[in-house]
């Protein structure tokens, strides 16, 4: 078996050495070189050809974003490193945007002597990124019609939200999703992403700054209004409940807080048929449940495709349920939105 060829990035010897020990750790993976900072790594990257990068968030010469820019065409997946600052949280979520594959908190800071914390978290990662490396290469076939399973599925009504649940690959997906709708969509979205607390305020300012739409991360009691796109916080369940916002710290679903379903099945009781609701990439079955719920009342329903998410776990577990009206490429789902929305379908 061809082991996954990782080079470690980080200024922090120490954290180079914890890191490299949990990766080499694993019988499918290996540490070819570390690098210190970001203009070592550059040259590591071109002369060793890994197939996945662990890169800090903050380091100097070169940061973690400026890695990622000159890299963008490189075929490498990229695993982000950030601490928990308002700076390195911001900075993350920026990363994503530019590409990154997804990234792991470091557990207490920079240099974080119980990184030990995310070893099983972050050899996942690893895997599921060499995955997304092979996906990518064939990108290139993917489908460029969406295909319609519910041919019957669109109907005029008052939509009166849309509904968003992603995991792994989801931050890039739905900052190009959401930046593509109209100012006048005329109806609230409510989004779940699988995101740590800290993250996700980040996640919606970032939004927020190149949407049409409002963009926030969503809290208790928020009353729910069209224009407004209201981001799950990390850390807490989000449900609607007389057209408000309601956040609570219940028990995690599928190993997950905020879940998906928890919004999904919260929001066909309280919206009924007039719902749209759009699963996104992710690993796990989070959300199927939630969609089976919406098209029993009446909602309409739309998965990513395989070709384009960059884990199917989660639309293939919704289509599986037999309740997705529509599967479709991500760069298709905004317009498909609208037309829902706007009853010209």
């Amino acid at each position: 078996m061809d082991k996954i060829k990782v080079l470690v990035v980080d200024d922090s010897a120490f954290m180079r050495k914890m890191i490299t020990d949990m990766i080499n750790s694993q019988p499918d993976m290996e540490v070819l070189d570390t690098a210190r900072d970001g203009l070592d790594a550059i040259k590591k990257i071109n002369s060793l050809n890994p197939d996945v990068i662990t890169l800090d968030v903050e380091m100097p010469n070169k940061n973690g974003l400026e890695v990622l820019r000159e890299i963008k065409d490189s075929n490498v997946a990229v695993i982000m490193l950030s601490s928990l600052t308002s700076e390195g949280s911001s900075t993350t979520i920026e990363a994503l945007r530019l590409g990154a594959f997804d990234f792991i908190q470091k557990p207490s800071g920079s240099i974080s002597l119980d990184i030990d914390k995310v070893k099983e978290d972050l050899v996942e990662k690893i895997r599921y990124a060499k995955v997304h490396l092979r996906k990518k290469l064939k990108r290139e076939k993917a489908i460029d019609k969406f295909s319609p399973i519910n041919k019957s599925a669109y109907n005029k009504k008052k939509y009166e939200a849309v509904l968003i649940g992603a995991s792994t690959g989801g931050p890039k997906v739905l900052f190009e999703l959401i930046t593509k709708l109209p100012k006048d969509l005329e109806v609230p979205l409510l989004v779940v992403q699988h995101m740590p607390a800290g993250f996700t305020k980040a996640f919606a300012e970032r939004l927020d700054k190149y949407s049409n739409l409002k963009v926030i991360e969503a809290k208790d009691g928020d009353k729910i209004e069209p224009n407004v796109v209201y981001i799950a916080p990390g850390g807490f369940h989000m449900f609607v409940k007389n057209k408000q916002i309601k956040l609570d710290l219940s028990p995690q679903i599928h190993g997950v807080r905020p879940a998906v379903d928890k919004l999904f099945l919260s929001a066909a009781e309280e919206f009924g048929e007039n719902n749209l609701a759009v699963i996104l990439t992710g690993m796990g079955r989070d959300g199927a449940e939630g969609i089976k719920a919406i098209k029993l009342k009446g909602g309409i329903t739309i998965a990513q495709d395989e070709a384009t998410s960059t884990i199917f776990g989660m639309p293939k577990a919704a289509i599986e349920t037999g309740c997705v009206d529509y599967v479709m490429p991500d760069y298709q789902i905004a317009e498909e939105i609208v037309k829902i929305i706007r009853g010209r379908s």
